[in-house]
């Protein structure tokens, strides 16, 4: 006799509250082992980076009803016959997720509300007035009116700063108002059970953990690389009844894929909406533009084909703050970018690779940076449409057309505002993010016996080699000869698929494609 199926059960779309998650019914990923597994390792003073709508908020919530003893919210969980019941803990939580602080003052003001509402909590009165007193007078007291150590958990400890980062003053002071803070919990320590601080960004010790020497960074620690997220397991097993009529692999090319040298995760607020409407989109991506972002590539003359195989150091990765923004640290911080791989060339020296993590970063990714890389949106779109068409056919004397027109309908007075074009990779950069906002299949700087290959796509059962030059003005039919010289084609000769060399130079006195040659060798 079959079982019966496992029913559906609500989306918990948008809720970071576990209560209402577990009452009401809802879907659940249990978490509860992993973060008993945290709380009872080496240390008590964590801090975990991650991007936005990760379940960051969720994970504290999860702290919070097990040091509060909650045990009802975790029945039939890891947690329930692991946690020891009978041991309850205060918990401060500290959130700077609601709203955006607009100055300093601000932000005190919120501190003073989150602590003073604390107080009343625990029936705790604070004599200081500054922010760092009454902080530290409140964990004291707290322990000594209820008996036990206190736990604080902080989220979204860093978005006062990054709300404000295109204001470089404003986000020192905000910086210089949470180093206030979080410099309390290192001479609190007597009175700490367990803290807990979680973010986007992670910000130098230096600038604003300054003296908390005990905090454990486990962002990068393979371990708990998925406490935040969903593993292809849990999609599998907890949301098994959502996955018919639904492409299984392209669930896992367009959501899955980030990483912090563990297991990879999804993003949960994309796999629940997919579920929701059953249809791909970049969900998380539209619900943040990273204009910010985008202007700082582009202020960096960022080459963007670099972004499917960045290589950084630790330090790098780790290196972030208001005066030092690196392109690498943000990417990778905020989520446009995962942990590929990690090797160690000689004994201490670690370089990470970076990449997309999958396809729904890719192609909006590469559809904003045009946006700023001076293209503009209704021509983007309409290339990319008709480049699809272009592709399907190999018609690539009207490729040449479609990018010589695109090219030419960028305006003479963006060119003259920006620096850009003078920096070699632009051309280049335009070119490739049109074929990556499509999501095809791209090779970048792809390694033959005799060199790298500029940009391989393979499409519908096709294979295009491209070679990039920039030249003073006229076309020198340098780049298809260095394709044919190397024999960069050798490689794909096996798959038994036509293939189409296509040698693209570029002009800087006319901004525009000035050379573009074609050979196509049978399957």
């Amino acid at each position: 006799m079959s079982s019966s199926p496992t029913p559906r059960r609500k989306l918990p779309i948008g809720i970071q509250n576990l209560r209402e998650i577990r009452e009401a019914g809802h879907y659940y990923v249990d978490k509860s082992g992993l973060a008993i597994d945290l709380i009872e390792s080496s240390g008590k003073a964590f801090f975990l980076s991650r991007p936005r709508r990760f379940g960051k908020s969720l994970l504290v919530d999860t702290f919070k009803e097990l040091f509060e003893g909650n045990r009802a919210l975790f029945e039939g969980l890891a947690a329930e016959t692991r946690w020891d019941w009978s041991r309850r803990h205060p918990v401060i939580r500290i959130s700077f997720a609601d709203g955006v602080l607009q100055s300093r003052a601000e932000l005190d003001q919120r501190i003073f509300e989150i602590l003073q509402d604390h107080q009343r909590r625990f029936g705790v009165t604070c004599q200081h007035q500054s922010v760092s007193g009454q902080f530290s007078e409140l964990i004291e007291l707290t322990h000594e009116a209820l008996g036990a150590p206190v736990v604080v958990l902080i989220d979204e400890y860093d978005k006062p700063i990054l709300d404000n980062l295109t204001r470089p003053d404003l986000a020192r002071e905000m910086r210089d108002g949470l180093r206030n803070l979080y410099s309390v919990l290192k001479g609190s320590d007597a009175h700490l059970k367990f803290v807990f601080l979680t973010g986007v960004s992670k910000f130098s010790k230096v600038s604003l953990f300054s003296g908390l020497n005990n905090l454990r960074d486990i962002t990068l620690d393979a371990r708990w690389s998925a406490l935040c997220g969903y593993t292809d397991a849990d999609i599998d097993t907890v949301f098994s009844p959502e996955l018919p009529g639904l492409d299984r692999d392209e669930i896992r090319r367009w959501y899955n894929g980030y990483n912090w040298l563990g297991e990879s995760v999804y993003n949960p607020f994309d796999v629940l909406l997919l579920f929701e409407n059953r249809e791909f989109r970049p969900y998380w991506f539209e619900t943040g533009t990273p204009t910010f972002l985008v202007d700082l590539l582009a202020a960096k003359h960022f080459f963007t084909p670099d972004l499917s195989r960045v290589h950084a150091s630790l330090t790098l990765l780790s290196t972030f703050d208001v005066e030092k923004i690196a392109p690498e640290a943000l990417l990778f911080q905020t989520g446009y970018l995962t942990l590929h791989g990690v090797r160690q060339p000689i004994p201490g020296q670690w370089v990470y690779t970076l990449g997309y993590p999958n396809r729904e970063v890719e192609s909006s990714l590469n559809a904003a940076l045009l946006e700023g890389y001076g293209v503009p949106d209704r021509e983007s779109f309409d290339a990319r449409i008709r480049l699809i068409e272009l592709l399907r056919t190999a018609d690539l004397p009207a490729l040449q057309a479609l990018f010589q027109a695109f090219f030419a309908s960028i305006p003479h007075d963006w060119f003259r505002k920006n620096d850009i074009a003078g920096f070699e990779g632009y051309y280049a950069s335009v070119f490739y993010s049109h074929f990556a906002a499509l999501g095809l299949d791209i090779r970048v700087e792809d390694a033959t016996h005799h060199g790298r290959i500029d940009m391989v796509v393979l499409f519908e059962g096709r294979v295009f080699i491209f070679e990039f030059k920039v030249v003073e003005q006229a076309a020198r039919g340098q780049a298809l000869r260095q394709i044919r010289e190397r024999g960069y084609a050798d490689k794909y000769r096996a798959r038994g698929e036509p293939i189409h060399l296509v040698g693209v130079e570029f002009s800087k006195a006319d901004r525009n494609i000035v050379g573009f040659e074609v050979e196509t060798l049978a399957g």
